[in-house]
């Protein structure tokens, strides 16, 4: 796999001189183009071994490329802030936005690699990690990136002679620590993973392209027309771009018409007697258990979803009535703004994933692009309909990171989400909470039911099982939803109920 950059590829001075000139006007030209198109963001990963050069192609493009519009990334050793979430948190932060250009020194192999080699895990846990890499960059791409990956490659005797080379000049020791021979004494082991690595994720959409490092001239002009090649092919491309195609038929309703929401028993009650004892009660044992020093080690995400009118903020206010107000975030989620529509979908909602010892809840969340972005058409077939395995795959990476993730959907009936709109109407106070957005999307009620039924079906899972609250009764559904959330909280804090006993 590495023979083609072990062949002693070099580019003499005059050659390179007369090149780059030309190779900067014409970087700089497509990056302006890059910019006021403002469709696609462009992701550079620079990768390869010790003493290849990554670090001086970083530092190559940063001086060629307008510094306005584009960001770099070392990513080094993880913070304590970063290492308190899921890993792909550092990277996703660090996204550039449509328009620009991201170069990370450093990316989501280099952990991988480095704990594989160093013997700290296992080959099956360097396979999980590649699979989710391949996900993360085809959702990526999906989503319009252009994702571009170099690897560095040098041989071992080329790595070693350039090793010294840098530590014998003044100039350049400082580059050559302890840590990059004790990594040449590995470089049988490192080239077997990297191998291995680059096979399994050098993909169609976003493939590796292998580069000699020996000769920083050959390395400069290499990865210099290379970006400008792809960035250059589909900046024109991009008026162009035909919408993505789907081949599988999107789920059908039920043939019987029998959905798991017709199911639910929305006639259960709680009389207010009843509802106040077990308020207290739910209410005092959410708030020991939050302040259990057990809880220090544990992340809650909990997100509600329903039927406009269902009770969602009641339900939030009696949990955060029993929380520290130190230790949780509400995040409301409404139309994506200017910032967040230059991201990814999940961007937005990677960027609230809290510390160890935190609670935020979603009120909604990613749940809207198949709910109602797919009914409202604001998005593609496409794209809700692959939002699925993404969502599932997003919520098995905080599931990883040891997150309790506790998924919420309140469900009234028609008749009820009528009573409650025309009551919303009647109070000053509660004006506000009812739209004209509400009614129109009353009227498409089965289409709605539809996609919450394929929402539940397809994302219900063993690790981040949907909760189904039956919210005609609002004193029921509050009930049930702290109850819930106790329950899970309990479990993964491995402590047993009286219940249970």
């Amino acid at each position: 796999m590495f023979e083609s950059a072990e062949l002693g590829h070099k580019i003499d001075k005059s050659t390179y001189d007369a090149e780059v000139p030309k190779l900067r006007e014409a970087l700089l030209d497509v990056q302006m183009d890059l910019a006021k198109l403002a469709k696609f963001p462009v992701i550079i990963l620079i990768g390869g071994v010790d003493g290849a050069g990554r670090g001086e192609i970083v530092n190559l493009l940063n001086e060629w490329l307008d510094p306005r519009f584009v960001q770099t990334h070392g990513m080094g050793e993880p913070s304590d802030e970063e290492l308190d979430r899921p890993m792909m948190w550092r990277f996703w932060r660090a996204l550039p936005p449509k328009g620009r250009i991201g170069v990370f020194l450093g990316s989501w192999y280099t952990w991988p690699i480095l704990n594989r080699v160093m013997g700290r895990t296992k080959t099956a846990e360097l396979d999980q990690s590649l699979e989710r890499a391949r996900r993360m960059e085809k959702m990526l791409v999906d989503e319009g990136a252009l994702v571009l990956k170099f690897w560095m490659h040098l041989s071992k005797e080329k790595q070693e002679k350039r090793l010294k080379i840098l530590e014998k000049d003044p100039k350049t020791r400082w580059r050559v620590t302890g840590r990059d021979w004790e990594h040449y004494k590995l470089y049988d082991k490192f080239r077997v993973v990297n191998e291995s690595v680059i096979r399994h994720t050098s993909t169609a959409e976003a493939p590796w392209t292998i580069v000699e490092g020996y000769d920083p001239r050959y390395r400069a002009l290499t990865v210099g027309k290379t970006i400008l090649d792809a960035v250059r092919k589909r900046v024109d491309e991009a008026g162009k771009k035909k919408a993505a195609e789907v081949s599988a038929p999107p789920p059908l309703p039920s043939i019987d018409q029998l959905t798991v929401l017709k199911t639910l028993d929305l006639t259960q009650k709680l009389d207010k007697k009843d509802f106040a004892t077990e308020l207290e009660k739910y209410q005092g044992k959410l708030a020991i258990l939050t302040r259990d020093p057990k809880f220090r080690d544990i992340t809650v995400v909990a997100l509600f979803e329903g039927n406009d009118a269902a009770g969602k903020g009641g339900a939030i206010r009696r949990i955060t009535a029993a929380l520290d107000a130190r230790h949780y975030n509400i995040v409301p989620i409404a139309a994506p703004t200017e910032e967040e529509r230059a991201q990814p979908y999940l961007w937005r909602f990677w960027r609230h994933i809290p510390r160890r010892g935190r609670v935020t809840i979603f009120d909604r969340s990613w749940y809207g692009r198949v709910l109602v972005e797919r009914v409202e058409g604001f998005c593609s077939k496409a794209d809700w309909m692959r939002a699925y395995s993404e969502i599932n795959d997003f919520e098995a990476q905080l599931d990883r990171h040891k997150i309790i993730v506790v998924k919420f959907w309140l469900a009234i009936s028609e008749a009820e989400q009528l009573h409650r709109f025309k009551e919303r109407e009647k109070i000053g106070f509660k004006r506000f909470k009812i739209t004209e957005e509400d009614w129109r999307n009353r009227k498409k009620w089965k289409e709605y039911e539809h996609a919450v039924c394929d929402m539940v079906d397809r994302t219900s899972t063993e690790i981040a099982p949907w909760t189904l609250v039956e919210a005609n009764d609002k004193n029921f559904a509050r009930i049930k939803v702290l109850k819930t959330l106790c329950q899970r909280i309990e479990d993964a804090m491995g402590i047993v109920s009286k219940k249970k006993k």
